[in-house]
């Protein structure tokens, strides 16, 4: 009988032949105790799976399946509890769509609320997620013909702040001394925050002089290695041997969270205003380029995945380009 009931569940069940693709029976629950109800359920998925069968037609599939499987397939990525967190915050937005009805003019409505709620970059973070799930099924999975248009909002070439030396020596002043590690070792070597707090000693050598972050844990996806200046080796000296595990550390537990109570008091008492813990990578890159590192090596050094993402300094080291401009003196000296 293909619509029973079992002895452990309340509901119907149904159970169906296999079809082609398929190597065993399908049982599945009808999900309701109402034998009506179950029967017209039965009757539509022995209809669809007909056609399945028989016609060769492509099941209909939704956002939810689509969204399962990429969780599924994508949760050994760094980025896999964002993913999470994101795609149920889209879920009243795509929930139950079946994928073929996902348009542009849908796409275009939900960026819009959302940027009701949340700032551009979020905004844009959100669409490129719902486009790379929805690529996975049309190039990968074969669930759809083609993938929409998915519009971004353009942006500025990205928040750059900094802080002046004397800026920066009045707020490790004022952190407290674990904060102020971890400030210190931020500048000198422009690792991001997670790879700061989560630094293990396995990853460093004091001896090389040398730090490396695996490819899973370095936003690039590639893994990053990190020579280690004066002033980097120095907080690892200071903090060797507080912890058997991890580097940076507060009461014996691995830090967690930077931007905290003392973070915000240290920056009102050293008078700075507008700035955040990831800034303190703008400034390791601002005081390279004022350095005159080239272009190319600070890529390397702060672990960028192109070019493009490190010119967005170029203009703070203007006097780099003033040797290449007099080239031409001696030429244009005949002209006055």
């Amino acid at each position: 009988m293909s619509l029973y009931k079992r002895k452990d569940s309340p509901f119907y069940w149904m159970r169906f032949p296999a079809i082609k693709g398929e190597l065993k029976p399908l049982q599945i629950s009808s999900g309701t105790a109402n034998k009506r109800q179950a029967q017209q359920l039965h009757d539509k998925i022995k209809a669809e799976r007909w056609d399945l069968d028989k016609l060769d037609l492509k099941p209909k599939r939704t956002w939810d399946d689509a969204v399962e499987k990429w969780l599924l397939e994508t949760c050994a990525n760094r980025n896999h509890e964002n993913d999470k967190r994101t795609l149920a915050l889209l879920h009243p937005l795509l929930g139950g769509k079946v994928l073929d009805d996902i348009d542009r003019a849908l796409l275009d409505a939900i960026r819009a609320k959302r940027a009701k709620v949340v700032k551009l970059p979020t905004v844009n973070r959100n669409m490129a997620l719902i486009r790379a799930v929805l690529n996975k099924a049309c190039n990968e999975w074969e669930w759809i013909e083609r993938v929409p248009k998915v519009g971004m909002y353009k942006q500025g070439g990205g928040r750059i702040r900094s802080l002046t030396r004397e800026e920066f020596a009045r707020l490790l002043r004022e952190l407290p001394p674990h904060l102020a590690d971890m400030a210190l070792f931020s500048v000198a070597t422009g690792l991001r925050r997670s790879n700061v707090t989560q630094l293990k000693w396995s990853q460093v050598s004091l001896e090389r002089r040398h730090l490396w972050v695996a490819a899973k844990d370095h936003k690039n996806g590639a893994p990053h290695s990190v020579p280690l200046n004066d002033a980097a080796m120095q907080v690892l000296e200071k903090r060797k041997g507080d912890h058997p595990t991890y580097v940076f550390t507060y009461e014996g537990q691995a830090m967690v969270q930077t931007s905290n109570t003392a973070w915000y008091a240290a920056l009102k008492r050293a008078g700075i205003e507008d700035f955040r813990w990831h800034d303190l990578r703008h400034t390791f890159a601002t005081w390279h380029r004022q350095a005159g590192t080239p272009t190319y090596e600070l890529q390397r050094l702060g672990g960028w995945k192109s070019q493009s993402m490190v010119e967005r300094y170029a203009h703070l080291a203007p006097e780099g380009l003033q040797a290449a401009a007099s080239r031409l003196d001696n030429v244009l000296s005949v002209t006055y």
